[in-house]
């Protein structure tokens, strides 16, 4: 490069640098240890920035959860000191939701408060080569605290790479990606894969899966920026594997911590995004294309699902500080009631009294008046089958479980759409999915009965199955569970139809290994089935707002210490 270009390009980097601010956008913890690091590693960032070529560029940072400053909180700290460009780095290792949905949505939130503020999101630190140089920095490390015999070659080691874990497969794949790349580049024997929480297997099941290859050593990589909860519980159990299997060398390497090497990579990530270069990997995007077992979330909207633990600890201790100077007190906030429509209230007010309800258990009536007011029918519910406690049962499992799988989207569209945001309850509903086309086409099974297989694939016990459109559904169910020992927490079976209608729900009735509820005959259909669940979420909500009264009304209590 000649002396004028390389001049030029001084001068194009030294106007670059000087016009915008950091803000390094961290997940947060509730463990002092992980706070501790994060604010170490931006303390590194933003000495990295200071021998840039400009000596001004303000670097200020902010947690999604728990901890404090929040990642706003942090922006104002950056337009404050004098930045109208800013670069928001998300200070997390792969692109999963944190970086794909919880963090853009604060940035959009900051971009509508300050419009004159040119905000822009960077990738996350992802598969950098300076972060695999540090990975394996901390393999060697862990190598030289090995004992100096025998000398176990690598090729006669595991490599047992442990991330976090997400709902995205494409951040989970980057860690099988990840592992590939540490094992050929490193020589190791073999790689296993595994999570400290949310995917699998979990940890303590690949230390068990690497265990069983028969190599003489195991290398346990955390993938984690900083301590915490999660990576404190890999080393439990590497620690519980040393016991169970003494003659097998386990060795735990470190995290990557705060390093200078990552700090790099953010001051990278930085200067991309005010370039318009941070890329992502969009082509195995969940929310951009189909990708297989996750179709239904396409287009999901950019909603942050951490607002309620944002900057948690610093409202706790505040409430503990205002708790010493005031008297003790065993005020709590009141849960919501359920608040029907006028309309709606004077419709069950008409049906409470339009029949005698005294043959019916009270823990029966919300279910059994919303089937009457989906059928207009007061004798709709002569045929009603609820199996013991099935009332009860359901309920427990809508606020244990969470999950609503229906056999058509008729009965997902009619369920109430306040009380399952209220709840924090999921629905899905596989009838329209390209895999159950597949496995209908593939087995001869209506598209119905394929959706149940796959929900007994995909979840397993911790559901409530609701049943209104196909007695098909209820064939492969009630199949599943005698065959193969399915337990769905509650089934509703009520489609409607004259072909097998019948038999279907006799059949769900002598299923007695499951709760059911169902009833004779050909009536039912979706509104039933997403009737029996608003009722069954109904009662929940009202069974919260008393528990919550119950709270208000108790004994003052003195103020938690721990």
């Amino acid at each position: 490069m000649s002396a004028i270009s390389a001049a030029s390009a001084t001068a194009a980097v030294t106007q670059f640098d000087s016009a915008f601010g950091i803000v390094v956008a961290g997940h947060g913890s509730r463990d002092p240890d992980s706070v501790r690091e994060f604010e170490a590693l931006v303390e590194l960032v933003r000495e990295s920035a200071k021998q840039s070529a400009t000596p001004r560029q303000p670097v200020s940072h902010g947690y999604l959860e728990f901890s404090s400053p929040t990642i706003a909180e942090a922006v104002e700290q950056n337009i404050a000191a004098g930045s109208t460009r800013i670069a928001v780095v998300p200070g997390v290792l792969l692109a999963a939701r944190h970086a794909k949905n919880d963090m853009p949505a604060e940035l959009l939130a900051m971009a509508r408060l300050h419009p004159d503020i040119d905000l822009h999101f960077g990738a996350p630190l992802d598969l950098h080569p300076k972060l695999l140089q540090l990975a394996q920095q901390r393999i060697v490390e862990a190598e030289a605290t090995a004992p100096a015999a025998p000398t176990v070659r690598r090729a006669d080691t595991c490599l047992v790479l442990v991330g976090r874990g997400t709902t995205d497969p494409d951040a989970n794949g980057d860690m099988a990606k990840l592992a590939r790349m540490l094992e050929e580049g490193m020589g190791f024997g073999a790689a296993v894969v595994c999570y400290s929480g949310v995917a699998a297997p979990l940890v303590a099941d690949g230390l068990r899966m690497a265990a069983r290859l028969g190599y003489a050593r195991l290398m346990v990589l955390p993938f984690f920026l900083f301590d915490g909860v999660l990576v404190k519980r890999i080393h439990a159990a590497a620690d519980a594997l040393r016991e169970r299997e003494p003659q097998l060398q386990v060795m735990t390497a470190g995290y990557l911590g705060p390093h200078p090497l990552v700090a790099e990579v953010m001051i990278e990530r930085a200067r991309e995004a005010i370039e318009g270069r941070a890329a992502m990997n969009c082509s195995l995007c969940k929310y951009r294309v189909q990708i297989v077992g996750f179709e239904e979330q396409v287009g999901e909207p950019q909603r942050a699902h951490h607002l309620q633990v944002q900057g948690l600890l610093a409202k706790e201790n505040a409430r503990l500080r205002e708790a010493d100077a005031a008297p003790a007190t065993s005020e709590r906030p009141v849960f919501p009631a359920y608040e029907p429509h006028p309309i709606e209230a004077e419709s069950f007010r008409i049906i409470a009294a339009g029949r005698d309800w005294s043959a019916f258990p009270a823990a029966h009536l919300t279910v059994l008046q919303r089937l009457v007011h989906t059928s207009g029918d007061f004798n709709a519910i002569d045929d009603i089958y609820l199996s013991p406690g099935a009332i009860d049962i359901g309920i427990r499992a809508l606020l244990r479980c969470k999950r609503v799988v229906t056999d058509v989207t008729m009965v997902q569209t009619g369920l109430k759409r306040a009380l399952l945001e209220q709840l924090g309850i999921a629905t899905w509903c596989g009838v329209h999915d390209r895999e159950t086309h597949l496995i209908a086409q593939a087995q001869g099974i209506t598209r119905s009965a394929a959706g149940i297989r796959r929900a007994w694939e995909k979840f397993g016990n911790d559901i409530v199955l609701a049943i209104g459109d196909a007695p098909t559904a209820i064939v492969e169910a009630t199949r599943l569970i005698r065959e193969h020992g399915w337990r769905p927490q509650l089934v509703i079976g009520l489609p409607v139809g004259f072909v097998g209608t019948r038999e279907s729900k006799e059949d769900l009735r002598r299923c007695l290994q499951v709760p059911r509820i169902t009833n004779a005959g050909t009536r039912g259909g979706s509104p039933w089935a997403a009737s029996v669940v608003n009722g069954l979420m109904i009662d929940a909500v009202t069974q919260l707002h008393a528990q919550s009264l119950a709270w208000q009304t108790a004994a003052p209590l003195a103020p938690a210490r721990g």
